[in-house]
């Protein structure tokens, strides 16, 4: 076999998330509840990618994301793009959009905000200040919340 590529089998029925920023797959695959889930799955990391230098790839076969999900990717992965695959096909195609305003996704990591106050039912809100690099900003304390840090308040 000659030439460079990736052999990785197509999928019939399901979701392919493309430009994941490289070494954040299994955050995403954590995030969706996605292991141990019994779902076939195929995550390729590191890969050469000629929008990001490196990105990374999951294929979940039977998968097809809610919008809270989608939500979800989009603050690990602000750059990636949804494929949807109906008997083969990529029937959409398209790329995530992080939320302006986000209400109770994330917990602010302040800890003397009023959202993290015992006894206090807040909700926390954020709101974007930048796309890129993604920052979002606490509405009730101003803490800045970047998109490392954001990773790691989703998926810990």
């Amino acid at each position: 076999m000659s030439g460079e590529g990736l052999l990785v089998r197509r999928i019939r029925e399901g979701t392919v998330i493309d430009h994941i920023t490289a070494g954040r797959a299994l955050h995403v695959v954590r995030l969706l509840g996605l292991e141990g889930s019994g779902y076939t799955m195929a995550v390729v990391m590191n890969v050469d990618s000629r929008k990001l230098g490196r990105k990374d790839i999951v294929k979940v076969e039977g998968l097809f994301l809610n919008s809270d999900q989608v939500r979800m990717v989009s603050l690990v992965a602000p750059n990636a793009t949804l494929n949807i695959i109906r008997d083969g096909v990529v029937v959409l195609k398209r790329k995530v959009e992080p939320p302006e305003l986000l209400e109770g996704f994330i917990r602010c990591p302040n800890p003397t905000c009023i959202t993290r106050k015992e006894g206090e039912f807040v909700r926390s809100r954020m709101v974007m200040v930048s796309r890129s690099p993604l920052v979002y900003r606490c509405l009730y304390c101003g803490t800045l919340i970047g998109e490392d840090e954001i990773v790691k308040l989703l998926t810990s």
